[in-house]
């Protein structure tokens, strides 16, 4: 049984507990992961603000910040097999996705480690002849990241590498509920060469870890991944240390296919934005809105795709679906396909767990044509779960899309370039893809709004909310100040 540890102001330790961590793909105890509590979290934030102000990392110029995130983007890229093998066997990601996605993952580290020297500040105009006035970007200080299971390297890379580039120091929650590739990646940041305390990794649960960083007074930034609803608590936390806040939440995004669409195309890359990754991405595209022109047709070659879909161990590079997480996932995508079903929504494949050890949940479609207030159109499933809904027109397509407390990401599939452009000014969405899905780049931001959270992660953008601005003002002037009592 495999053994992890935290990682706090350079040093590698046990927690004040530990936990098991189980094998999605067998139910079975694979590895003990440290647990932290408040004397963990306070430690790694007093090693945060430590090393902060320490002129080892606040003297440090921009430009070597960017050449230790270099070292550090091709440290990752030269143990990349052994991460990804890690988070497919602690998450029961696919093989296949783990490894092209962690590849990729030091391409970030990359684009951050470049920008790092371009944060520029600005020279104002000032109304006043014997005034210079000039702004800087200067790092925001302390933050706390807080990461999701799923893709934890990916989405603590668009939180770390913006907050590195900015000066920043991190105390970064990797989840309990799979943290193994979060510390094992601290173990080949610790070779990078950043001083002691400039990034500390640490794992727990809410009670004891995540409110207890959150809340601590020493905090100057949260950045968050996960669900609205812990979203809610970390928001309530940051009252007690006024820290800002950033927030990448979940989505119900609309996945729109126009009568004129390439079918063949738009039916693979519905597969590829519900069912890929097992549904568990939160730019899943889980509502598919079809002209009823082509449903029958686009349903008949999507059920047939769903039905070929090979599913087994996620280490297997055969499998292209793998296990869900947790039992907990299983059973609430169980209860709201009871609960859509029980209101006119038909399954058209799928739609119960596989008979097998394991949390494995085949593809499934949901037509709602007949059931619009389905549970399933308005609550996130975050597993392989489709729900169909047809439209006779553009506006009736919107009027669908936009029917959503959430505004992630979307897509939309049409040869109409007229109509492309249209629909992307009105629908209500941080991400739109055309004629694609399921796209990711270091250069273009990513973020929503409404219940999906705000902040952008990804591009120029992300390293900018990561600092803020000091306005400096120098009187130029040689004669004596004039009356003392008026605001100049």
């Amino acid at each position: 049984m495999q053994k992890f540890q935290h990682y706090i102001d350079g040093d590698f330790s046990d927690g004040a507990a530990q936990f098991e961590s189980r094998d999605p793909a067998t139910g079975q105890v694979w590895a003990l992961m440290p647990e932290a509590r408040k004397s963990d979290v306070n430690r790694a934030v007093a090693a945060a603000e430590r090393a902060f102000y320490a002129p080892e990392w606040a003297e440090m110029t921009a430009t070597a910040r960017g050449k230790l995130l270099m070292r550090l983007a091709d440290l990752i890229a030269e143990n990349a097999d052994t991460l990804a093998k890690l988070e497919t066997r602690d998450t029961g990601k696919i093989i296949r996705e783990t490894s092209a996605q962690i590849a990729y993952v030091a391409d970030y580290y990359r684009y951050y480690a470049g920008l790092a020297d371009k944060i520029e500040g600005a020279h104002l105009p000032i109304d006043k002849p014997d005034m210079e006035v000039w702004l800087r970007r200067e790092p925001v200080g302390v933050v706390a990241a807080i990461v999701p299971w799923n893709s934890q390297l990916f989405l603590s890379a668009v939180k770390i590498g913006p907050a590195l580039a900015a000066g920043c120091t991190v105390v970064l929650k990797a989840s309990e509920e799979a943290p193994a590739p979060m510390l094992e990646f601290a173990r080949i940041f610790d070779q990078a060469g950043f001083p002691k305390g400039v990034l500390n990794i640490i794992t727990g649960f809410a009670a004891e870890c995540g409110a207890v960083l959150t809340s601590h007074p020493k905090v100057d930034h949260i950045a968050f991944t996960g669900g609205p609803e812990t979203a809610r608590h970390i928001v309530r936390n940051s009252a007690e240390n006024l820290a800002s806040t950033s927030l990448e939440l979940g989505g119900k995004s609309p996945f729109i296919v126009f009568e004129d669409a390439d079918i063949d195309s738009a039916v693979n890359a519905q597969v590829s934005g519900i069912f890929a990754a097992t549904g568990q991405s939160c730019v899943a595209g889980s509502r598919l809105i079809i002209s009823n022109k082509i449903k029958d047709a686009f349903l008949s070659k999507l059920a047939a795709k769903a039905a070929a879909v090979v599913i087994g161990a996620p280490d297997d590079i055969a499998t292209e679906v793998g296990p869900l997480c947790t039992p907990a996932q299983r059973d609430t995508a169980v209860k709201l396909i009871a609960q859509s079903v029980a209101v006119g929504a038909v399954v058209v494949s799928g739609g119960a767990p596989l008979k097998r050890d394991g949390n494995f949940f085949p593809p499934t479609i949901l037509d709602c044509s007949d059931a619009p207030d389905a549970p399933c159109l308005t609550h996130e499933f975050f597993g392989p779960v489709l729900s169909v809904l047809g439209f006779d027109s553009e506006e009736d397509a919107l009027s669908l899309a936009n029917d959503t407390a959430f505004g992630l990401a979307s897509g939309v599939f049409t040869r109409d370039l007229s109509r492309a452009h249209r629909v992307i000014r009105k629908l209500r969405a941080g991400i739109v893809w055309v004629n694609t899905y399921r796209a990711v780049s270091p250069m273009a931001p990513f973020g929503g709004h409404g219940l999906s959270g705000h902040g952008r992660e990804g591009g120029l953008q992300a390293a900018l909310d990561y600092t803020k601005v000091k306005a400096v003002w120098l009187r130029t002037s040689d004669d004596p100040i004039p009356d003392p009592f008026v605001m100049r």
